[in-house]
């Protein structure tokens, strides 16, 4: 833990967790609008502990031969706490199911028809009375030009 003294020049003037703080203070019982000297020094306290803790991770790391820090070395730092250390559990937790949540989420549905070039695109075509139509319609009921789109999607999926 650093000095009281040394903590005060460290980030002088700069809020990193304004809003944030505002918002957990309000929702604790206090004013909206709290005070900014309570909102600087909780903000304070906040960017200290989170970088005194990664550079405790920091060192754990060194200390285990490696130039990058791991998860294990979070946990290690943190590993005094138990209160924290079961909050960040259940957050890495979280964060793997909704991984694998999303891995199982299938975004591809429409991208079938697109893939070949059959679906979604209006095409000028030429009908039997001569007549153009945007989608290929022949202007009557559709209905040949429909048939249309159905055998260009099976020339373009054999092609």
């Amino acid at each position: 833990m650093t000095e009281p003294r040394a903590r005060a020049a460290r980030h002088k003037g700069q809020l990193n967790f304004e809003k944030e703080l505002r918002g957990l203070l309000y929702a604790h019982g206090d004013d909206p609008d709290p005070l900014p000297e309570t909102v600087r020094v909780l903000d304070e306290i906040t960017t200290d502990f989170i970088i005194e803790t990664c550079h405790a991770a920091s060192r754990h790391a060194t200390l285990n031969s490696r130039q990058k820090v791991k998860l294990e070395d979070f946990k290690f730092v943190v590993g005094k706490d138990e209160r924290l250390l079961g909050r960040m559990t259940e957050l890495i937790g979280m964060e793997k199911e909704l991984k694998e949540a999303r891995k199982g989420f299938n975004t591809d549905e429409g991208k079938i028809g697109l893939e070949r070039g059959a679906v979604g695109k209006k095409r000028k075509r030429v009908s039997k009375g001569g007549e153009k139509g945007e989608d290929g319609e022949d202007g009557e009921d559709g209905e040949d030009g429909d048939e249309d789109m159905v055998q260009d999607a099976f020339a373009a999926a054999a092609g």
